[in-house]
């Protein structure tokens, strides 16, 4: 962390912008962000390589969401180096977060990550989304950037409770996806989101299943 710790106080009004506690959580994010760009510069794990820009584009977007994601389990698909599984685990009390990703050099990192941050409350699953066996065992699952509403609910649509909502972050109203939503399946909501640091529109789209189809 030693080496961010000038990006301390960006990312400390970032988070207190977003409502949320300065400390420790600014010291725990700067401990990943640490991890992740010294990994970065081997694995390339993402494509922002500042890690200036990181702090808005990976921390502060991904925990704007957080005030929409209930304690209980998450699941998030093609989750990347941890984005926004990480960020929402340590921030999000009593929210248990199981980081889907196929690729293994990202697995990697995600293991070593949750084992240097201690972070009790997170799991790693090597594999694809539509290949986890573990269906309606999950309240919430989340995917930034990973496809098309329809196509999420395909790949991870089964790992979803009952009740279970998707959560997804889009950038402008996907109007058009939200007309090919997939039978059985309704908007819930749409949130206009702010992220500290960056220009241009985010929302958080929430799916549930139809009433039909969640009795």
């Amino acid at each position: 962390m030693d080496s961010l710790s000038h990006l301390a106080p960006e990312l400390e009004a970032g988070l207190v912008a977003l409502g949320l506690p300065a400390q420790p959580l600014a010291g725990r994010l700067l401990e990943y962000l640490a991890l992740l760009d010294r990994w970065n510069g081997t694995y390339n794990l993402t494509a922002v390589r500042d890690p200036r820009e990181m702090v808005a584009r990976h921390l502060l977007d991904s925990l704007s969401m957080w005030p929409h994601v209930q304690a209980g389990k998450l699941a998030d698909l093609g989750t990347g180096p941890g984005l926004p599984g990480i960020p929402l685990a340590l921030a999000v009390p009593g929210l248990q977060v199981t980081l889907v990703e196929s690729i293994s050099k990202k697995t990697r990192f995600l293991r070593e990550a949750v084992r240097q941050l201690g972070m009790d409350n997170v799991r790693v699953l090597d594999s694809r989304a539509e290949e986890v066996d573990e269906p309606g065992a999950f309240d919430q699952i989340t995917a930034r950037a990973m496809d098309t509403l329809a196509g999420i609910l395909e790949v991870g649509g089964h790992l979803l409770s009952p009740g279970g909502r998707l959560l997804a972050m889009k950038g402008q109203v996907p109007e058009a996806e939200l007309a090919a939503l997939p039978p059985g399946w309704r908007l819930e909501s749409v949130r206009k989101l702010a992220v500290p640091g960056l220009e241009g529109d985010r929302h958080l789209v929430t799916i549930t299943r139809t009433p039909s189809q969640a009795a």
